[in-house]
């Protein structure tokens, strides 16, 4: 069940499906429109919905299904085994000013994360971030708290990233230029990506007399942060590609053909656009913070300064300076690879199912 079935989520339980032969799948998904009503009504949007008034072997549902709410509207649901996996938390968003003050999306992550027989987080720092904020709202409230929530949701929670296709995984076709780099920011338009210190990055190392190309690739959206206009009217002769990629196969090639991906988010679960370009052959640069100490060297991360936009630019324009005087090797992300990674999807549902499992760990 995805009850906000955005691209990355969709990408997910598609590839999770195509991943899993061994169960027979049914797929419930909403379409990812009206944010804070789809979070809060999906049990109610799927009230009437045939599925849900059959028997299951087990359900596995995204972070923004009400579990809660749909096993007290399905009570035979109720004692079927449950996989929440978690993309995201909504207690670890920076909050941007603009949001309507609500604590509803949060509430639905708790009580869906209490109701589940196993929580899967897609990093440990999601997993570590949603337990903080999860304990500092508890601590909040005013009275009939009960004791051991955080403990237990612990104990029964795991770490599974969302796995990168194996056929990324390829070599480059030219060496690293760490003359003059292709540097490439594929991030969602939005302002927890960080556009404005992307910004600042870029001018700093023209500042430097360094050398470079850029492509600004992601998701766009109709209201989008203004700094993106000053990106490219301050950078238009270094852009090499701008804008969304309608074409996966144009986009599997500009991975290849980058030297450095970028990060310059406030916000990222799990960073799969990092780990993609990483899996092609790319250099990284993050800021250490984040789900990106997981997987990206250390030498690689910069100091983060959440509070100091322009001293963290700074850094980053140090640390890349430094990468590119090493010419380190890359060092592609094995260890989420899909090959690597079904197996702990089926360890997950498996041990979850305990002794009415419907597949077995030996079947691949």
């Amino acid at each position: 069940m995805s009850a906000y079935d955005a691209g990355s989520h969709k990408r997910w339980r598609e590839q999770l499906v195509a991943s899993q032969p061994a169960f027979e799948w049914h797929v419930l998904a909403l379409p990812p429109r009206f944010f804070r009503w789809r979070i809060r009504g999906n049990a109610l949007t799927w009230l009437q919905e045939p599925a849900l008034r059959e028997h299951w072997d087990l359900l596995l549902v995204t972070s923004m299904v009400d579990l809660a709410s749909i096993r007290g509207f399905h009570p035979h649901l109720a004692g079927i085994p449950a996989v929440l996996y978690m993309h995201e938390n909504q207690f670890a968003y920076p909050d941007s000013g603009k949001q309507h003050a609500s604590v509803d999306p949060q509430m639905v992550n708790l009580y869906s994360a209490i109701a589940a027989d196993h929580v899967v987080f897609n990093s440990q720092w999601n997993r570590d971030s949603f337990l903080a904020g999860a304990d500092e709202f508890l601590n909040k409230l005013p009275d009939g708290v009960p004791e051991g929530v955080i403990r237990q949701i612990r104990d029964k929670s795991s770490v599974v990233p969302v796995p990168i296709e194996d056929y990324l995984f390829r070599e480059r076709p030219t060496p690293h230029n760490f003359a003059c780099p292709h540097l490439l920011w594929n991030h969602r338009w939005e302002y927890d990506k960080g556009p404005d210190r992307l910004l600042r990055l870029l001018n700093r190392l023209v500042d430097m007399g360094q050398d470079f190309r850029v492509s600004v690739v992601g998701e766009q959206f109709r209201n989008q942060p203004r700094v993106f206009d000053e990106i490219k009217l301050r950078h238009d002769s270094r852009l090499v590609h701008w804008g969304y990629m309608e074409s996966r196969e144009a986009y599997d090639r500009l991975l290849q053909d980058a030297d450095v991906v970028v990060s310059t988010a406030l916000h990222d679960f799990q960073g799969l656009s990092m780990l993609e370009a990483m899996a092609s052959g790319c250099l990284a640069l993050a800021p250490d913070r984040l789900a990106y100490p997981e997987y990206v060297p250390s030498a690689h991360l910069y100091t983060s300064m959440i509070d100091d936009p322009v001293q963290e630019a700074l850094c980053a324009a140090d640390t890349l300076m430094s990468l590119l005087e090493q010419k380190p090797d890359a060092k592609p992300p094995h260890e989420w690879r899909l090959t690597e990674l079904k197996r702990s999807y089926r360890h997950a549902m498996y041990v979850t199912n305990g002794s009415d499992a419907v597949c077995s760990m030996s079947q691949e």
